[in-house]
């Protein structure tokens, strides 16, 4: 478990400490009220991390979309990371992914009655959603654990299985963005990304490691992941993940920690060969050359799996190979609460929002919410 996919480079040690300075001037500038914490009266969930890398955030803010969206009326908030536009936007169904990010866009073409709205600026972006619609139950803040100018009823921490916090040290000699204490700001942590097998020694080895005050809860999720859907082709079926058995897999990604992803894919597959690019990716024509020369080189039964977030950059990008286009697929993740703790997260969240949505006081009252049943989903053994 220990530095899994942990590299610190010691020579950049002296550089982390003097970044350490700002970032905790920064927070203590906000922990005495120098810098403003706005609160709102629409319950906000808070969903972020305080590593560079990808934690699972946006499966984790499609698990609430899913759980919230039959209840209450949700929106999803994020800065919309990379666009091409400025200031605060509101998706609608045919709104480009320049526009809005590709995380924003994959959400929308998901969850297409769900306001989806993408703005740096947070507060600003609470009070256009909620002045131009009162009927707003709760929102749900993609990326905003470091976003202090927000009070969030619900703080949720993520912390990589295989990056946990205490393993690693702040940029630029680790990939931390502040000092490990933040995560006292937290309500929840979410040990992410945890494999199936995790032994009953290890999760009590990871909670007592965290260090969490009585006021925090701790969970863990694992990567679940349903059938592989064609991304040009759309008369081909979806197919299975067993169907991948005796195939040579290309692995395209362009996220922040494919590592899990490389090793789920891996005993279910002939060979897996991957080519990875950085978090939000733009690819660029020689990217594209080296995708369709690595696929034409592979002999044999073969496929392309990717990720939902970068099959919607892909869908927009010229010169992909014939061969590329129609084989293909991107591959959907979901999370999965462990230790059959997935009710009592739901109830927790649910509850909240409940109390404290204005438009949501007379709504039905259910005692309690089951774990969200995914179809065509295979978990890993």
């Amino acid at each position: 478990m220990e530095g899994d996919f942990i590299k610190i480079n010691k020579w950049l040690l002296p550089a982390s400490w003097l970044y350490g300075l700002g970032v905790k001037l920064r927070n203590t500038l906000f922990d005495i009220g120098v810098l403003k914490s706005r609160a709102f009266k629409v319950p906000i969930i808070s969903v972020g991390n305080i590593t560079v890398g990808g934690t699972g955030k946006t499966p984790h803010v499609e698990y609430l979309v899913r759980l919230l969206k039959d209840q209450f009326n949700v929106a999803v908030l994020s800065r919309g990371y990379k666009r091409k536009s400025k200031g605060f936007i509101v998706a609608a169904g045919d709104t480009p992914m320049t526009e809005i990010g590709d995380e924003p866009f994959q959400m929308k073409q998901k969850f297409k009655d769900v306001t989806i709205a993408v703005d740096k600026n947070r507060c600003h972006a609470i009070d256009e959603l909620t002045s131009s619609d009162d009927t707003i139950d709760v929102i749900l803040l993609d990326d905003a654990f470091q976003h202090r100018y927000v009070k969030p009823g619900i703080n949720i921490l993520l912390v990589d299985y295989h990056r946990l916090l205490i393993y690693d040290c702040l940029l630029p000699a680790g990939r931390l963005r502040e000092p490990i204490k933040g995560k006292n700001r937290a309500d929840i942590v979410i040990v992410t990304k945890c494999p199936q097998e995790l032994k009953p020694m290890e999760y009590r080895v990871i909670k007592k490691a965290m260090n969490l005050f009585p006021y925090q809860t701790l969970y863990f999720t694992t990567l679940t992941y349903g059938s592989l859907k064609p991304i040009f082709s759309t008369d081909k079926p979806d197919i299975p993940l067993s169907g991948l058995a005796g195939k040579h897999v290309l692995l395209l990604t362009g996220i922040g920690s494919p590592e899990q992803m490389i090793h789920d894919i891996t005993p279910l597959s002939k060979a897996v060969t991957p080519v990875t690019f950085s978090d939000h990716h733009h690819f660029k024509p020689k990217d594209i050359s080296l995708i369709n020369d690595t696929f034409a080189a592979i002999s044999g039964d073969k496929i392309i799996v990717t990720t939902e977030k970068d099959a919607t950059r892909l869908q927009t990008v010229e010169g992909l190979s014939d061969d590329v286009r129609s084989n293909i697929y991107a591959l959907p993740l979901f999370i999965s609460f462990m230790q059959d703790e997935g009710e009592l997260f739901n109830n927790q969240i649910v509850g909240y929002v409940r109390k404290n949505s204005k438009n949501s006081i007379l709504a039905k009252r259910e005692p309690s919410v089951k774990p969200q049943k995914k179809a065509n989903v295979i978990r890993f053994k």
